[in-house]
């Protein structure tokens, strides 16, 4: 079982900067995914950027070369960071954990994330 808290996001102009991060606590299975999804209002929630236990990334093309994904597998923490911000980024971001050995997914209660223009 785990449970994801995140930290960070707020207000931002565009072209600014934040960064989100995201604990893991709990016991659980070392080879995983762990990542960053959003969700715009009126929206379905999309992948924003993943990276694997074993260092493998993907970004949405929309934020290739703005954003940065991170993470620490001693810490069980990632992180994403957020540059050259848009108002399109304007979104609730959720941080996930995907196990796909036992089919778990697990996500954080999310932190809203403001990109003024």
């Amino acid at each position: 079982q785990a449970r994801l808290v995140e930290s960070g996001g707020g207000l931002a102009q565009a072209g600014g900067s934040l960064r989100l991060s995201c604990v893991a606590f709990g016991s659980f299975y070392s080879s995983n995914v762990m990542g960053w999804f959003r969700q715009a209002p009126g929206k379905q929630r999309e992948l924003v950027a993943a990276v694997a236990s074993g260092g493998n990334t993907n970004y949405a093309d929309s934020v290739k070369g703005r954003f940065t994904i991170s993470r620490d597998n001693a810490k069980n923490t990632v992180d994403l960071q957020m540059n050259s911000l848009k108002p399109e980024d304007t979104a609730v971001y959720y941080c996930n954990l995907f196990i796909e050995y036992y089919g778990l997914n697990y996500w954080g209660k999310g932190t809203l994330v403001t990109v003024s223009s």
